[in-house]
């Protein structure tokens, strides 16, 4: 797990959404989005909370795959160490 803070941001005219999170608060940072988009308060809308919230996952896809990529060893079949699928 990445110890790393993720900003995410949102400029919607003179309002500023800034979500910083990490991943063992992606869960409650999604929940976040969905609470702003249900006020009608708030400016933030479910395409917003839509949008924000495909950014979140592709973060946490990229962070999964660095993870294991980072522990990955060479495959057997490549006699000079290199994984081409990396």
């Amino acid at each position: 797990m990445s110890q790393d803070i993720n900003v995410l941001a949102l400029v919607k005219g003179e309002e500023r959404y800034i979500f910083l999170f990490d991943d063992s608060n992606r869960a409650e940072t999604l929940r976040t989005l969905g609470r702003y988009a249900s006020n009608p308060d708030l400016s933030f809308t479910w395409y917003d909370a839509a949008v924000l919230s495909q950014k979140i996952r592709q973060t946490a896809r990229k962070s999964d795959q660095q993870s294991s990529n980072r522990f990955s060893l060479p495959k057997a079949s490549d006699p000079f160490g290199v994984d081409e699928t990396l």
